[in-house]
This record gives structure tokens, sequence and C-alpha cells, in this order.
């Protein structure tokens, strides 16, 4: 995880955890995910929510993209995809006319009591974290 730390679940008792899963740091369509969890942070911290991106990138390629889009929460690296599985987000996707084994984006929402609450799906990014927001408040 960034600054190098490990990410535990139990240690967010009692706050919404929110997972994205998301498929490679700086592409046009991560970068736009990532700018809108950023610029909705406050909003997800008034509701008393942790978010978390996830991609199989390193922890170097992750601080790199963390820093330019000035993310104030923390990026894990699963490059062994432990986490990918265990939220089964690995998926054969077609790309360039290829099939090839990726992260489908994905989003989980883990409840103060560590209970998963809510998941999203082969997501589209527009208006995706509003969504995301709109669901927390309901819970926060």
């Amino acid at each position: 995880m960034t600054g190098d730390k490990t990410f535990t679940l139990s240690d967010y008792r009692g706050q919404n955890v929110v997972l994205y899963f998301y498929p490679k740091d700086n592409t046009p369509g991560c970068t736009t995910e990532g700018i809108q969890f950023r610029d909705l942070y406050p909003e997800f911290q008034k509701h008393n929510t942790q978010l978390f991106g996830i991609s199989r990138d390193s922890i170097r390629s992750h601080d790199g993209f963390k820093a330019k889009l000035e993310m104030p929460f923390d990026l894990i690296s699963d490059p062994d995809e432990t986490l990918c599985v265990m939220f089964d987000v690995m998926k054969m996707k077609n790309m360039y006319g290829k099939q090839v084994r990726g992260i489908e984006r994905s989003t989980f929402v883990i409840d103060g009591a560590g209970t998963l609450v809510k998941e999203w799906r082969g997501v589209k990014v527009p208006g995706h974290v509003a969504e995301v927001l709109e669901f927390v408040k309901t819970i926060a």
C-alpha cells in the first residue's frame, strides 16, 4: 500500500470503507475515476468513509500516480491478485481485439461492522463516484 503501510480492514472498524478496483495507473479511465474520488474525498470523510484504490500495479507506480493526482487516500498494490481474487474482479476482457485477463472496474462498500453492503461490477466511470457517495450517505 502507498506510504509503506499494510492494509487491514479491521483497522477501520466503525468506519465505512470503499474499495475501488481499477485496471491500471495512469490510464485515461483510471485517472478520471481517481480524480473524481479525490475531488469528492472531503464528502466521503464527512460520512465516516475511508477510500482505497486497488490495482495490480507496484507500490512505486502507485506512489507516482497518487502524487501526480494529489490523492489524499492510499492505493493498495495487489500484484499477486490476492484481493482481486477475493473480490472476484479478474476477468477476460477484449483489448484491441485480443483477449486479456485484467481487473474489471468494480467498487465495494463495507460498513463499520465489516459487512459488505454494496457492490458495483463492470463500472463505467461517468457518474459512478457520485453514485457511490450517495449510497454512503444512506448508511453513514
